[in-house]
């Protein structure tokens, strides 16, 4: 459904991207978790612009190993840890700018999933580009919770994540009242992504209809 790009940044990082539903009336930046833009990213992608979403996924290793995809096992995680920890968050925020721009829609939104869902909030915060914000299962969230997003903001964690304690949620909560944060409670760490073992279909359909009625009605022109 969709093609890949090659996008710009503002520091002139040229870098690719997947576009899919370039006709299409919502705009959406999706950010990938630590594994890179692989076939669950293209495929939620490709979900969205059947909902009518026009997005773009950015490549976010392209600054430390371009096109790399990488598989939901001991070795794939632990390289994505390492790329990610070599790519500073500026840079990163200057990727998503870019392909926020490149939709060329009056509005644009974003999510994010594990690794992006942290960086959806980021951007949310530290960026000036975005109408709405979505994240799931987001680790780093807690950690930067004190920031103010200049957009509407929507939080899904899984009640049986191991790396995200109860605690982490509840201090996002504390800090941050107005903004709408969603548990499900037999549901693990990337409980989204098909292609993991903690795939929670139930989860995933709740989480997803909720997310794609908050980014339409902040996104509609």
């Amino acid at each position: 459904m969709g093609q890949i790009i090659t996008l710009t940044a503002q520091d002139g990082h040229r870098f690719s991207a997947y576009e899919a539903g370039q006709e299409n009336p919502y705009a959406l930046v999706v950010v990938q978790e630590i594994f890179g833009v692989n076939d669950h990213i293209r495929a939620v992608c490709d979900e969205f612009a059947a909902q009518g979403f026009h997005v773009i996924a950015p490549a976010l290793f392209d600054r430390a190993a371009p096109d790399t995809v990488l598989g939901y096992d001991k070795t794939g995680i632990d390289t994505g840890l390492s790329l990610r920890a070599q790519i500073p968050l500026e840079k990163t925020l200057l990727d998503l700018a870019a392909s926020a721009a490149a939709l060329k829609h009056k509005k644009t939104g974003i999510i994010g999933y594990c690794w992006g869902g942290t960086l959806a909030w980021e951007a949310a915060c530290k960026l000036d580009v975005f109408a709405a914000a979505v994240g799931w299962y987001g680790a780093g969230i807690a950690a930067a919770r004190n920031q103010t997003p200049h957009c509407p903001v929507e939080l899904h964690f899984g009640g049986e994540d191991h790396s995200i304690p109860h605690m982490d949620v509840t201090a996002i909560r504390d800090v941050q009242p107005e903004i709408e944060i969603f548990v499900y409670d037999d549901a693990q760490h990337g409980f989204g992504c098909a292609a993991r073992p903690s795939f929670n279909p139930d989860a995933y359909a709740l989480a997803q209809q909720r997310s794609i009625a908050f980014l339409e009605s902040h996104l509609r022109v």
